[in-house]
């Protein structure tokens, strides 16, 4: 059985801006690595938004920077500040235990799910922390959101920090249904009911829905905004000292998304990163992204966000997007130490 959706208006989202105030200009991105971002964003088969920026000297640059963007998966990443932040208040524990049950089931990506369908999984806050970041588990996710006071507590941290043009919906059931044209239904969480439901829909309701989405995502946040997030989060301007280490750590052992970004590294150069997989409707997908922290071997950071809005490349090309955008701020950062040491 299936619900069409209701043509209603989605649930309030954060979308706070940062205040502007008078700081001196940052210094000016290589031009080099702004040339090569426009060419990369130019060529592209598809709506992409990138940007760059550097934790240590400030400067951003970017393609499409300041367009709203399908986050998906991504989102897991403002989930997992705002459970950081609620252990640095000391509102919880990431030593507390909680139990899954078949009615916290999602859809799509769970591997969980095979432990609470063999009678039940207990396990700690931290367990669903990292299944949530390292292995983009969406019921681990939605859990740990639950646990720390539900998509309230995420979008307050988003407003709290000032974090820009992010929004955050009510967690992968809500939105995934949503997208597809579907009100959730806790039986589309076992086997393949959400995808029977999906295809029993009329085509002509489910492309309605799938391009209401894509015209101003649910979820959607800027390329621009998710790379200031990153850089202050690597700052440590977001959460202790303690908690930012834990957290980049844990996305530095991210399993997704091997070819994405992590796919342009170079030997000594380190990623800690988030992946983002919308839906796909023909051969269009709404969102392929991949966000991260880029460290040089020297120490020095970069926030990178690629960020597909939309396309119908292969997977390939989107990778080698992303593995050429990290090629590029690789190049302009020995570009640049090169010159230094040559003065």
């Amino acid at each position: 059985m299936f619900a069409l959706l209701l043509l209603s208006a989605p649930p309030p989202v954060a979308t706070a801006f940062a205040q502007s105030a008078p700081v001196a200009a940052p210094a000016r991105a290589p031009a080099g690595l702004e040339q090569r971002i426009d060419q990369l964003g130019q060529s592209f088969d598809g709506t992409v938004g990138i940007a760059v920026r550097s934790v240590g000297d400030g400067w951003r640059t970017g393609w499409r920077e300041t367009e709203l963007c399908p986050q998906q998966s991504v989102s897991k990443f403002w989930v997992a500040l705002a459970a950081m932040e609620a252990v640095d208040r000391g509102q919880v524990s990431l030593g507390d235990r909680v139990t899954l049950r078949r009615d916290d089931l999602t859809l799509f990506h769970q591997p969980i799910a095979s432990r609470i369908l063999g009678g039940g999984a207990t396990v700690t806050l931290e367990e669903l922390l990292v299944e949530a970041l390292t292995k983009s588990d969406n019921t681990a996710n939605d859990k740990l959101m639950r646990s720390i006071g539900g998509p309230t507590a995420v979008r307050s941290f988003i407003s709290r920090h000032q974090l820009g043009a992010i929004r955050f919906y009510d967690g992968e059931r809500a939105l995934q249904s949503r997208i597809a044209g579907l009100i959730w239904s806790q039986n589309y969480s076992i086997g393949d009911a959400f995808y029977k439901a999906r295809e029993a829909l009329p085509l002509a309701a489910r492309r309605a829905a799938f391009e209401r989405y894509l015209a101003d995502p649910y979820d959607g946040a800027t390329a621009g905004a998710i790379v200031d997030a990153l850089a202050r989060l690597k700052r440590g301007e977001l959460l202790s000292p303690a908690s930012t280490a834990r957290l980049l750590t844990i996305m530095g052992n991210t399993k997704t998304g091997a070819n994405r970004l992590k796919g342009g590294l170079k030997p000594g150069w380190s990623l800690s990163h988030k992946t983002g997989t919308g839906q796909v409707l023909g051969a269009t997908q709404a969102g392929y992204n991949d966000i991260g922290v880029l460290t040089a071997p020297d120490g020095a950071s970069y926030a990178v966000a690629v960020m597909i809005k939309r396309t119908a490349t292969p997977l390939e090309v989107r990778m080698t997007l992303m593995n050429d955008v990290v090629r590029a701020v690789i190049a302009a950062h020995e570009q640049r130490a090169a010159g230094r040491s040559a003065l």
